[in-house]
Formats: structure tokens, C-alpha cells, sequence
């Protein structure tokens, strides 16, 4: 199975393929291709941000597959998994959960909200209040909600594929920064191409794709694939050549806020799980190439907000091509 890069390597200048040699990713990949079509790279980088450990944030517009592919991930990886709605009247205690008063039994009870699962799709999520917005923020950070000073953990794995419409659509609003700089990586689905949304079509003939899916792994097979992607290789080169991007954009004209340290950790997190995927056991400068736009582009702030020609992405490929990519034998 291959992937084409989504950058331009150094010095080669041409299109490379990533191709995947971990027998479970592969086969993980397979399955959820059956209900997911002409979306190979994006499934891609969803799983490495699973193995990584991460949250991720999917920005597009409504009925490209974004449900169908977190239903797809929870069947072939034995998840459990919810769907919530994000409007203005969603409350905190929708997500979190409340404690209500058992009269029965003269205690009070806590009765579970939407989070509790191993993978919540919290759809359209720049629709929301500020509070349940910051609800969501801390059981991301700290996988646990606290009601009433009673701290409840949620299950592990514990994953979110947050949804949110382009600013332009009605009633949305930009998340914050914070709530941005926690997930792990942005992506968009996009329109599939013609053939693709051919094989849809067809697929979809009295029949649901997602039927055929089977698992291939459990909870605790995720969590030992993190484990495993945790114990990748990095060397003293690898960490300056991570810390020198960094670098760049806190000090490029352009950024007025560059990324930061959680950024850092970001960007070998997944870049070590693209290592893991490919079967090996050490981290090499296209592991970091290959994910470093995913990871840094929503954690960037330009300096001129109304210029809407520079977008962080374009930013982020300048960068990678003035820091010196370090020389790895290997």
C-alpha cells in the first residue's frame, strides 16, 4: 500500500511514496476503505494521529464522509464511539455529564454525558458556547471530566474527530486558540474525485459499506500500537532539526504567533508514528516532512489577519524549505 507525500522532499525535488510495511496499520487502512473511497492519505494521517495519541480536527463543509469515516474507525478498531450535534443550546453537562439527586436512595447519582466513549465525533464544533467548547477542551487535555469535584476518567483510549464548518457559513465562530493548539492535527476531506464518487454510488445500492467492515483490533491493541510508536528512535539530529522548525516560525516576519512547545511534541508524536507505520524503528526527516503541515498549520497566527492570500500552509512549506534538512545515514 502507498501513499504519495504531501510534500516536496529535499534535494530530490519530486513526488515520493510513503509505503506502509506495519502489517496491523495496513490492515486497518483496507478495512475502512471499503466504506471510504478516494480518501487514502487523509484516512492515513487520521490513523497516525490515533497511534500518536492525538485528537484530530476535521474542517469542511457538510456530507463528505466525515461521519462515515469516525464509524468506520470505531468498527475496525472495536470502539465504542458517539456522535453529538454542537448548536448554541448544547450545555457543558450534554458532554460532560451531570449528578442528579436519587430520592430513592437519598445520594445523588452520576449520569454519564456524550464523552463517554472510547471515540466521540463531536460534529460542528465552532457552532457552540464558549463553556461547552471549554468542557470539551479539558476532558481532550486531561481524559477525565470533574462534576462537583468528584474527577471521573473517561475510557482508553479515549479519541476525538471534531468537525467544524469554514468561518464563512452561517451561525460558526473561530475556536480559540488554546482549543486549536489541542488537537493534534487539522485536515480537510474535501470532494472526492469523479471515479471515487462513482465507486460511492455504486457501493451504496441497497447496500451499507460499513456492514462489510471487520475488526481488526481492540482498545488494548491501539494502546500497545502507542506503546510501540512511543519507543521510535530519535536522535540528537532529529530533535534539533524539530526544534530549528519550530524555531523558525516564532521568529518568520509573517507569524505573529508561532508554535509552541505542545507544537513540538505534536510534530515528533506523529512523526514517530509515521515511522512506526512504516516498520521502523527510528525517525528519519521524512517522517517529520511528511505530517509537519497537518501538525503546525492551525497552530499558526499571521500578523496581517485581513491578508488572505498567505495561508498558514503556504507558511509552513516556506519554512521546510529554508531549514537544512538533516544528512541521515541510515
Amino acid at each position: 500500500m502507498e501513499f504519495t507525500t504531501q510534500y516536496t522532499k529535499k534535494p530530490i525535488q519530486k513526488k515520493e511514496k510513503i509505503v506502509i510495511r506495519n502489517s496491523l496499520v495496513k490492515q486497518i487502512l483496507l478495512e475502512i476503505r471499503k466504506a471510504v473511497n478516494g480518501k487514502d492519505t487523509r484516512i492515513y494521517k487520521v490513523l497516525l494521529a490515533i497511534i500518536a495519541g492525538g485528537h484530530i480536527l476535521l474542517e469542511d463543509i457538510p456530507g463528505v464522509g466525515k461521519t462515515t469515516l469516525a464509524l468506520a474507525l470505531s468498527r475496525t478498531m472495536s470502539l465504542s464511539v458517539r456522535r453529538i450535534q454542537f448548536t448554541p443550546d448544547v450545555l457543558p453537562s450534554d458532554v460532560t455529564g451531570f449528578t442528579m439527586y436519587d430520592k430513592s436512595t437519598n445520594t445523588f447519582d452520576f449520569k454519564k454525558g456524550a464523552a463517554f466513549c472510547n471515540l466521540l465525533l463531536a460534529d460542528e464544533i465552532n457552532r457552540t458556547s464558549s463553556k461547552t467548547q471549554s468542557a470539551l477542551l479539558e476532558l481532550m487535555e486531561e481524559g477525565a471530566v470533574t462534576i462537583d469535584g468528584v474527577t471521573h476518567p473517561l475510557p482508553s483510549p479515549h479519541i476525538v474527530i471534531a468537525t467544524q464548518n469554514p468561518i464563512t457559513c452561517v451561525g460558526t465562530q473561530k475556536l480559540p486558540e488554546s482549543q486549536l493548539d489541542r488537537f493534534l492535527i487539522r485536515l480537510t476531506l474535501g470532494y472526492p474525485d469523479e471515479t471515487s464518487e462513482i465507486a460511492l454510488l455504486r457501493a451504496r445500492q441497497g447496500h451499507n459499506p460499513l456492514a462489510d467492515i471487520q475488526p481488526c483490533v481492540d482498545a488494548k491493541g491501539i494502546e500497545r500500537m502507542r506503546s510501540e510508536a512511543d519507543a521510535v528512535y530519535v536522535s540528537d539530529e532529529m530533535y534539533r532539526y524539530i526544534v530549528s522548525l519550530t524555531n523558525a516560525t516564532r521568529s518568520h516576519p509573517q507569524i505573529r504567533l508561532g508554535i509552541s512547545p505542545r507544537g513540538s511534541l505534536a510534530l515528533m508524536q506523529m512523526a514517530k508514528a509515521c515511522a512506526y507505520a512504516q516498520g521502523r524503528d527510528y525517525l528519519l526527516p521524512d517522517d517529520v516532512l511528511y505530517v509537519c503541515a497537518d501538525v503546525f498549520s492551525h497552530r499558526i497566527l499571521l500578523r496581517n489577519q485581513m491578508d488572505t492570500t498567505t495561508q498558514p500552509e503556504q507558511l509552513v512549506q516556506e519554512i521546510l524549505d529554508s531549514v537544512p534538512v538533516p544528512d541521515m545515514v541510515h
